[in-house]
């Protein structure tokens, strides 16, 4: 989120503004980092809610604010049909992997457990499936001897950064 706000305000995204951060966690630290750059935030906890309630109050708050491009970041959940369906061709997402390798949690630590020699990241169209939905573009990350998840996720996360931003630009610009 903050790399893509900082993409806007330097304009390497232009004509574009993040106009509200959701999260489901209250104290999520991308809700605070988002006030304190003047960017509405909400939190839509799930509070044990059936996945439908939660999901249209999030659709509701996207609506009023008439959000054109969903980004997703270190949201865990899948998303159903019913919320992929209120914004078709327009809910990304970013992974750490070479998409369709490694999806799910622990990317990093499955890449390294099947010893290939790159890895990096994938920023794709949502649908209903886990990590799934065409692919809008990928960064490749060279896997060093001696990797851990930790330098191999931190190698990883310089390039989301920038990948993402891209992206966005190129989903914007169609």
């Amino acid at each position: 989120m903050i790399a893509l706000h900082d993409a806007i305000r330097s304009e390497k995204i232009a004509d574009a503004e993040i106009v509200l951060v959701i999260s489901d966690k209250a104290d999520a630290a991308g809700l605070h980092l988002a006030h304190e750059r003047g960017i509405e935030t909400l939190a839509i906890e799930r509070q044990g809610r059936k996945r439908e309630e939660h999901e249209q109050e999030i659709i509701a708050a996207l609506h009023e604010r008439r959000v054109d491009l969903i980004c997703l970041a270190g949201y865990m959940r899948l998303l159903s049909p019913f919320f992929v369906s209120a914004f078709p061709q327009r809910i990304l997402n970013i992974h750490p992997s070479l998409l369709p390798s490694f999806p799910g949690l622990d990317a990093q630590r499955q890449a390294l457990e099947h010893g290939v020699k790159f890895s990096g990241c994938t920023v794709h169209f949502v649908d209903e499936t886990l990590d799934g939905g065409p692919i809008i573009a990928q960064r490749v990350v060279p896997v060093l001897k001696g990797d851990t998840v930790e330098t191999l996720s931190a190698r990883i996360l310089e390039q989301e950064h920038l990948l993402y931003a891209e992206a966005v630009k190129s989903v914007l610009s169609v």
